[in-house]
């Protein structure tokens, strides 16, 4: 039983932030209901929802939210939820007749979350984007990158780490402040200020001058000699991340880089030359030489894994960082309790697969599903 056990979530289904945010909530214990749309009812053809990894540990209703008494059936349920999930765009739930305030009317203690890229109002509030155009907007994606261009990180600096990780964050802080205060409130989570607030450190760097807008310029982008990746003589990858003096005077030891000291290691204008040379360093021996010195001493030392590699690593074997549900590796729930652990519940369900099961847990009677099925209200 996860340490959320015992509170209740309603998700109108969507993708990428809004789901991840789900399913870091459901792996902790609370019961998670994802309302899915009539569309997406698979009729027991889909063979592929096992790899829908942001959909597990909850179960699935589908219902027909264009229908009257299909939204009166969400609103039901929201009057036993402690909280929602959403992320449509401003003013979609308003039109469906699901937004804050009838929710609220129906459940003042509501915690009603919003996920969105751009925020519920600004002057781009109502436009299309997606992870890139948000971290774009906050400096974040002109940050990462080569010298030459900015490259976005996969999707995680703002769909997950400024996105369903703030919203998750804030949804379990509303929940805390609804307990004393037995007054329920929308949860606003942009992706552009979460990826802004993941920034704060740079922001401050850069406020003291100790950070440049170019980037291979600085400690942490690439920049420095003991701070980046360094290819191996079979074509594989290492991290090194030497930054303070006693850990930069083991890697001058264990890698035996000529003409560097720990004391000028911040001289900016040494390090491409020295780049350059622990390049050729490193390239001298394979990954797996290179793990034989340095893995575990205090280089701060890491082998840049693969998808494929990294689940079997002994260190992630050893804690059990990854887990196998219906025959797919992925990740483990996170973070750790010690008392009350969280757990993969289940697999991604089928659209609709527990409409029937989810209704009557929630206090809806056998004649009422029946009716709503009749009507075409839910599936």
């Amino acid at each position: 039983m996860g340490p959320l056990s015992g509170v209740k979530i309603v998700e109108l289904a969507g993708i990428g932030p809004g789901p991840f945010c789900a399913m870091l909530l459901a792996d902790l214990g609370a019961d998670v209901v994802r309302v899915d749309r009539m569309t997406q009812v698979d009729l027991g053809i889909d063979r592929g929802r096992q790899f829908s990894v942001l959909n597990r540990s909850r179960r699935s209703v589908s219902v027909d939210l264009k229908n009257s008494d299909g939204v009166e059936t969400v609103l039901k349920l929201v009057e036993e939820a402690d909280a929602l999930i959403e992320g449509f765009r401003p003013g979609v739930t308003e039109r469906l007749g699901l937004g804050p305030e009838e929710c609220l009317a129906r459940n003042p203690k509501l915690v009603y979350g919003r996920m969105t890229g751009w925020g519920q109002e600004g002057p781009l509030a109502h436009a299309a984007g997606h992870d890139i155009n948000y971290i774009a907007l906050t400096g974040a994606l002109h940050a990462i990158g080569s010298a030459d261009k900015p490259s976005p990180p996969l999707n995680l600096v703002g769909d997950f780490g400024g996105g369903g990780i703030y919203l998750a964050f804030g949804i379990c802080a509303a929940l805390l402040e609804a307990k004393t205060s037995g007054e329920g409130q929308v949860v606003d989570a942009a992706m552009t200020e979460g990826a802004a607030s993941l920034m704060a450190s740079i922001y401050g760097m850069h406020a003291s001058g100790h950070w440049s807008d170019q980037r291979e310029d600085n400690v942490l982008d690439g920049g420095s000699y003991y701070y980046g990746v360094y290819e191996t003589s079979d074509g594989k990858f290492v991290s090194i991340g030497s930054i303070e003096g006693k850990f930069h005077d083991e890697l001058l030891e264990l890698t035996g880089l000529q003409g560097a000291s720990t004391e000028e290691r911040n001289d900016q204008s040494s390090w491409s030359e020295k780049k350059d040379r622990m390049a050729e360093v490193i390239k001298s021996k394979t990954r797996d030489e290179w793990d034989e010195i340095m893995l575990g001493s205090d280089v701060c030392y890491a082998p840049v894994l693969d998808l494929t590699e990294a689940p079997s690593h002994p260190h992630n074997a050893a804690r059990g960082s990854f887990v196998e549900v219906d025959g797919v590796v992925q990740p483990a729930p996170a973070p750790r309790f010690s008392r009350t652990p969280g757990e993969v519940k289940m697999p991604p369900p089928s659209p609709g697969q527990h409409t029937a099961e989810v209704l009557t847990d929630w206090g809806f009677s056998v004649e009422d599903v029946e009716k709503l099925k009749e009507v075409g209200a839910v599936h």
